[in-house]
């Protein structure tokens, strides 16, 4: 009973002393947000240069990236971009097509490389075609030298760079509708890249160059 009553006695006391720890972790949280937000604001210039140096690379050599980085701990970042001379740069959402798009976020993973050593790229080569999605196949694979690299892809120049092709089918049943994985062989990746390039896999065009693909990529 004496045990609870000094309790209660000292509420006050121990009231007083949580707001004074809490006031003291907000002033830390305050300092480690301004020396985030400063280490956000030193980084983004060279981060922008070095995607600019990707983009080159990746069919878009007159390129300009700007990297914004705003808020009191520099947590609203906005990316810009000017794709050609002479034009303002402006937010990526609202300036960049489908394959200027995937480009900036494929030369960001580029750079960035150094982050989780399995990356999945979804359709990044969307709205591309012809040589700059034989770069951005190139710059995949390369990225797969030192990263284990998931592409989806409905692009045979993509697709024949590829280390390993696997094909999802849908498999539709009276009662279901399952989707099956499936790696393919020499073989079978020759008929793939035939069927994404014409449509048909029997087309002998189509093989000719399915095999010219595939055999540049070795």
């Amino acid at each position: 009973m004496t045990d609870r009553i000094s309790a209660l006695e000292s509420h006050e006391h121990r009231v007083a002393e949580l707001a004074e720890r809490r006031a003291r972790a907000v002033d830390r949280l305050r300092v480690e947000s301004n020396l985030l937000a400063e280490a956000r604001r030193a980084a983004a210039a060279p981060l922008a240069e070095s995607v600019e140096v990707e983009l080159e690379r990746l069919a878009m050599p007159s390129a300009s990236v700007e990297i914004v980085v705003e808020g009191e701990s520099g947590d609203e970042v906005e990316i810009r971009l000017a794709p050609n001379p002479g034009l303002p740069a402006l937010p990526i959402g609202k300036t960049a097509s489908g394959g200027e798009l995937s480009r900036v976020m494929l030369a960001l993973r580029l750079v960035i490389s150094g982050g989780p050593p399995v990356k999945v790229f979804d359709e990044v080569d969307a709205g591309i075609g012809g040589e700059t999605a034989r770069t951005v196949g190139e710059a995949l694979a390369d990225l797969g030298r030192t990263a284990q690299v998931f592409v989806v892809t409905h692009l045979p120049q993509v697709a024949a760079l590829a280390d390993h092709q696997i094909v999802i089918d849908k498999l539709t049943e009276p009662d279901s509708t399952k989707s099956q994985a499936r790696v393919l062989d020499d073989g079978q990746r020759v008929i793939e890249v035939s069927r994404m390039l014409s449509g048909s896999p029997a087309s002998s065009s189509a093989r000719e160059h399915a095999e010219e693909l595939l055999a540049r990529a070795e």
